[in-house]
């Protein structure tokens, strides 16, 4: 599927995503904008709400552009949360001090109180913020959109926010399959509009976000994970045949093989227990991987970054590949770790 879909483009973000190799690799951060920033806690301050935040075009595209203008990466990822799409369609989502909290899906029941109809037309503050944006980005730097994959954004839902055993949403996916697939089947299409709106507002690449893939056992992990995302996959390929999909599914291990072979992506994000060998000899040869310095090592610093960096780059450098870490920026990360990462990817390799 890879380098199916066009001509190479000229940013190195996407050069690299439609199967070109390129000496020094292409990088962004997951949660680049984030707390770690002074300037985007002053910011943050300026906003109601987290949720005002993120549907604030001014703010969030000032929260988007703010990492890029410091330290240079090659694509800025838009500034949003996976969980508008659930207040989209109308369950109620506020954050506390230990993350969002949202009105549990009471099982089959809680799925007639959501309207699909009009999602991406309540989440045009987010198309805004693109306009915005591509604008103001310097010409080689790519932007990204995202959406949360269905599994992980239910997982959510239906738990009412974060989870430790995901006993609630598991309990209703085993106990009425059918049931449950009429919500993955109402965010399958939800994430196809909203993406869909994003990319015809100007992003140039999209991440699906599958965060809680991997506490699924493999027909679950096939059922729930990647039928909706082949679905998605081909939805965007038939209406933007030259936008690249990057799917993220945390957690996965082994299923990663099964992820890459069926889902449709483009190309696959590694968390950071994927073996860099695992990921070099098991999902390269079929597409560009993205990925995957533990983030800790950003808030580390040091000798031990500057080791982590070559080695995932002498390991990987060899096929078409972007620099990432496995998950996001932690929010205690020393700003000059960032700065000296993006030294150490402007080197070559010894």
């Amino acid at each position: 599927m890879t380098g199916a879909k066009s001509e190479p483009a000229p940013k190195p973000l996407l050069r690299a995503l439609r199967g070109e190799r390129l000496e020094r690799p292409p990088w962004w951060l997951m949660r680049q904008a984030g707390r770690y920033l002074p300037e985007y806690r002053a910011l943050r301050a300026q906003a109601r709400d987290f949720v005002d935040f993120c549907l604030n075009p001014a703010l969030a595209s000032e929260a988007t552009l703010q990492p890029v203008r410091r330290f240079g990466m090659d694509a800025a990822i838009i500034f949003a949360d996976i969980l508008l799409v659930p207040q989209a369609l109308g369950q109620k989502l506020g954050f506390g001090d230990d993350g969002p909290l949202l009105e549990p899906v009471d099982e089959a029941v809680g799925i007639s109180g959501l309207k699909l109809e009009g999602v991406a037309s309540r989440l045009e503050p987010v198309g805004e913020t693109i306009r915005r944006c591509r604008v103001s980005l310097p010409p080689q730097t790519a932007l990204i959109g995202f959406a949360g994959a269905p599994w992980t954004v239910a997982t959510y839902m239906v738990e009412g926010g974060g989870s430790r055993d995901f006993q609630r949403v598991k309990s209703w996916a085993y106990r009425d399959p059918n049931g449950f697939q009429g919500l993955i089947d109402l965010l399958t299409e939800a994430t196809i509009d909203y993406l869909s709106m994003q990319i015809a507002t100007g992003v140039e690449v999209v991440q699906l976000f599958d965060s809680w893939a991997g506490v699924l056992p493999e027909n679950e992990f096939e059922r729930w994970v990647i039928a909706p995302t082949r679905r998605i996959t081909a939805a965007l390929g038939e209406r933007f045949p030259v936008v690249p999909v990057i799917g993220f599914p945390r957690g996965a291990g082994l299923l990663y093989e099964r992820y890459v072979a069926e889902s449709g992506v483009d190309a696959v994000s590694l968390d950071t227990t994927v073996p860099r060998g695992f990921a070099r000899e098991r999902l390269q040869p079929r597409l560009p991987v993205q990925g995957n310095l533990d983030p800790v090592l950003l808030v580390i610093g040091g000798e031990a970054l500057e080791r982590a960096v070559s080695e995932l780059r002498a390991t990987l450098s060899g096929r078409p590949y972007v620099f990432n870490l496995g998950h996001g920026v932690l929010p205690q990360t020393p700003p000059e770790n960032v700065g000296m990462l993006a030294k150490l990817l402007s080197q070559p390799l010894d």
